[in-house]
């Protein structure tokens, strides 16, 4: 069996190790539009902060795919994809023919339509050269605007931070990382941040990047602005469908994929970013890890459904552990909440509940019990009377059955 794989990021990676430790035999094919093997994209931000070489990036040794009898080509993007012939060509010319194809393509940073993002000094943080290029910008320009207060833009502003920038973070919303935090968590981040010395700027809308040829400045619909030398935009990303939907292959926010990671074409899978479950696209990592789990097995023929991914995003901003799991606003009749909150300790935790049963959390501050809340949401444990007690730095989970 030939088995290609289109995307060499973590998709396409953990995909392309699946097949292998299933099925000794198969023929897998990697083709990768970077030049570079696989690197786990976090790594970047250790990177760029100073606190990781970059011979330490990559998530395996060289010469890990040759040993796993793994095809790795790097740097030849696939130009275009012939499902009735059941082969793909790359931009070098090069034809591969398959038994199934997996679309691993990922996503591509979001560039809003500001004006002036073209200049010199317009950058966005997606691969390992975006890194190269923002350091190499940095050792001559030292005042930074963010666009973006999501998970990479406070974590880029961070990085940037300790390169003893002067950083200013810009967010359209009117709080910090909205998608994983309410307002009152939110507030507490956005003073933590500050004390790092990162400016924060809520509820501004960015008009234009100013300069003559590089950037000078950034000016907001408010008419006022900031100074700056460089811009980092940190405004989402898009899943990359152009290829599937070239080749026929339904695609809506992203790859239309069924249960058994199936496309709309016979033979084609897809998982990672760039697939759409069920009308959602994840983005996250632990879905691109389930989701090439389930790929494997199932362009194999061993029927492993997907049934999806409860969201959950850790990390770590301005020394504060952030965790947020599953509904963590509940929204509407039905739900409660449980909440704790120290702000001057930078502490917050909160529980949302749905007829007793854990469906969301944010756990920030503290690392404590963040796993094991974690493990409450996603398997929608009944907490009972235990709601407020576990709230407390000395609750013992294993309470819980």
């Amino acid at each position: 069996m030939n088995v290609v794989v289109v995307g060499s990021g973590l998709a396409g990676t953990m995909a392309a190790k699946a097949l292998r430790e299933l099925s000794p035999d198969t023929r897998i094919v990697v083709l990768g539009e970077e030049r570079h093997p696989y690197y786990p994209r976090p790594n970047l931000i250790e990177f760029l902060a100073g606190r990781m070489p970059e011979d330490r990036l990559f998530a395996f040794p060289g010469g890990w795919a040759e040993k796993q009898g793994i095809e790795l080509r790097t740097g030849d993007a696939v130009a275009r994809i012939l499902p009735a012939e059941r082969r793909v060509e790359t931009a070098s010319g090069a034809a591969h023919a398959y038994d199934a194809l997996l679309l691993a393509t990922g996503a591509r940073a979001a560039l809003p339509p500001v004006a002036g993002s073209g200049l010199e000094g317009v950058f966005v943080l997606r691969t390992l050269d975006d890194a190269r290029a923002i350091l190499d910008r940095l050792r001559s320009r030292g005042r930074v605007a963010v666009l973006g207060g999501g998970l990479l833009g406070l974590e880029i502003a961070r990085a940037v931070r300790g390169r003893a920038a002067e950083v200013h973070v810009v967010e359209f919303f009117d709080r910090l990382l909205p998608r994983q935090l309410d307002p009152e968590a939110a507030a507490i981040l956005k003073a933590q941040i500050e004390r790092a010395g990162i400016s924060v700027r809520l509820g501004a809308v960015a008009r234009e990047i100013a300069g003559a040829g590089e950037v000078r400045g950034l000016r907001f619909e408010s008419g006022d602005g900031i100074e700056t030398d460089t811009v980092i935009v940190a405004a989402g990303v898009r899943p990359e469908c152009g290829l599937a939907a070239g080749a026929g292959v339904a695609v809506g926010k992203g790859i239309l994929v069924d249960d058994r990671l199936r496309t709309s074409v016979p033979g084609v899978f897809a998982a990672g970013d760039a697939a759409e479950h069920r009308g959602r696209v994840y983005g996250i990592i632990p879905a691109a890890f389930e989701q090439a789990r389930a790929a494997a097995q199932n362009i194999l023929g061993r029927d492993l459904p997907y049934a999806g991914t409860v969201p959950s995003t850790t990390l770590k901003i301005a020394g504060l552990a952030v965790t947020s799991v599953g509904d963590f606003e509940g929204r509407g009749p039905g739900f409660e909440s449980v909440v704790k909150a120290v702000p001057e300790e930078g502490l917050y935790k909160k529980i949302v509940l749905r007829e007793g049963r854990a469906v969301g959390a944010i756990w920030m501050g503290t690392r404590k019990g963040a796993v094991e809340v974690g493990r409450l949401v996603a398997a929608g444990k009944d907490v009972g009377g235990r709601r407020e007690a576990l709230l407390e730095e000395s609750f013992d989970f294993a309470e819980i059955p």
